[in-house]
């Protein structure tokens, strides 16, 4: 929709090929549903937030910043606001509000939207003149796929963008699992399910070297684990078969070791007759204390007053980083972004055309560039669909 409005701003005759029933179904699901539109930060904090082919995005967003993102939406009647971390959302906080906007402006800039499935490039001796699709063909002297990964295919994610651009030569990156929940080992997880843990810090280790740490929300699953930080969390995690990855979960981040080595004496003085078991109302949700205290090796009939030092700095530890063995990404199909795609070094990052293919132009996911959450990636759908649309009017 951005690289459609782009080129029809230029005065070009536009033509949207769109498989849907309506646009912008992915869009909709963004952000819970409430579309993180970007993130409002500068050129070197965006590029440090775009771990795979970070430089080849430098002259898109140079040319369509954030700042320009957020001034295109309001300026179409979208109210935004900044949250923590500098991510921007709709005031109204429905990701409708932003796909009804591009749909909007298509309207006003008399783009053709033709629901149809491009099926094939078409090509005559060698020079690109259209696409084919399912119904009919459309004539075209430039052609921009933009047709996402393969991340929940049933918003129209079915790796059609990656056939087209191997039609014409390119190479693709084998697909995988970028923003993902997280598998892990072991019945922890699976007895936990449906459990939410909020404020709380997590460390994740690849090879028990530290690689990331965040704050915030985590969930419990019957696999292992999801939630804004694993989300986060997955996209440091990209090397599963070579490495072993292990997460640390601080229940009690607000407390250093010290502090909550005194919390516990004064809740264990309070519970001094109780089992230990039942010693732990205190500290943890009721779904994860029969976890918890298996965990620590403690019978959970020992008296709370006949606790040794030794077991309260057992509890203590297990508190500041409760283990969680990772085996590997959920299936690509569930992940919010996919990295991989057609590689950049074959694509001029000044305009988005196939170096291979002339009036050929790729723009957002289908391209082998992803981010970190925040609304990193939905900037670079934004910036490389404006530029497409530029260069491919120009």
């Amino acid at each position: 929709m951005m690289a459609a409005i782009a080129a029809a701003e230029k005065g070009s005759s536009v033509c949207l090929l769109e498989p849907n029933e309506r646009l912008g179904k992915k869009l909709n699901i963004t952000g819970k549903g409430r579309c993180n539109v970007t993130n409002n930060c500068d050129l070197e904090t965006f590029m440090r937030n775009v771990p795979r082919n970070g430089r080849f995005l430098y002259s898109a967003y140079a040319q369509f910043t954030s700042t320009d993102v957020m001034d295109f939406f309001e300026r179409l009647g979208v109210p935004l606001k900044t949250e923590r971390g500098e991510r921007v959302f709709p005031v109204s906080d429905r990701a409708f509000d932003i796909s009804g906007a591009l749909e909007k402006r298509l309207r006003q800039l008399r783009v053709a939207i033709v629901r149809d499935r491009a099926q094939a490039l078409l090509l005559r001796e060698g020079v690109l003149c259209g696409v084919k699709g399912q119904r009919e063909d459309c004539e075209a002297s430039r052609v921009i796929v933009a047709a996402g990964g393969v991340s929940y295919p049933l918003t129209g994610s079915t790796g059609d963008g990656y056939r087209l651009a191997k039609s014409a030569g390119h190479t693709v990156q084998p697909p995988r699992g970028s923003l993902v929940p997280l598998c892990a080992e072991g019945v922890l997880c699976p007895r936990l399910q449906g459990l939410s843990l909020k404020n709380v810090a997590l460390r994740v280790y690849e090879n028990d070297k530290k690689i990331f740490s965040d704050f915030g929300e985590m969930l419990f699953t019957h696999f292992g684990v999801s939630g804004p930080m694993i989300l986060s969390a997955s996209a440091h995690m990209r090397k599963f078969g070579q490495k072993s990855y292990r997460l640390e979960i601080d229940l009690k981040p607000a407390l250093d070791e010290e502090a909550l080595d005194r919390r516990l004496v004064g809740d264990f003085a309070k519970h001094a007759n109780s089992d230990f078991c039942n010693a732990l109302d205190d500290l943890l949700p009721k779904k994860l204390i029969a976890p918890f205290v298996e965990m620590t090796g403690i019978d959970p009939r020992e008296k709370v007053h006949d606790l040794t030092r030794e077991q309260r700095r057992r509890v203590l530890g297990l508190l500041k980083a409760l283990p969680v063995t990772i085996t590997g990404p959920r299936p690509v199909e569930e992940a919010i972004v996919t990295s991989g795609g057609v590689t950049v070094k074959e694509v001029n990052p000044s305009t988005m055309e196939s170096r291979l293919l002339e009036g050929l132009y790729f723009a957002g996911e289908v391209l082998d560039v992803d981010a970190y959450t925040g609304g990193f990636n939905l900037q670079i759908a934004w910036c490389t669909g404006h530029l497409a649309g530029v260069s491919a009017a120009g």
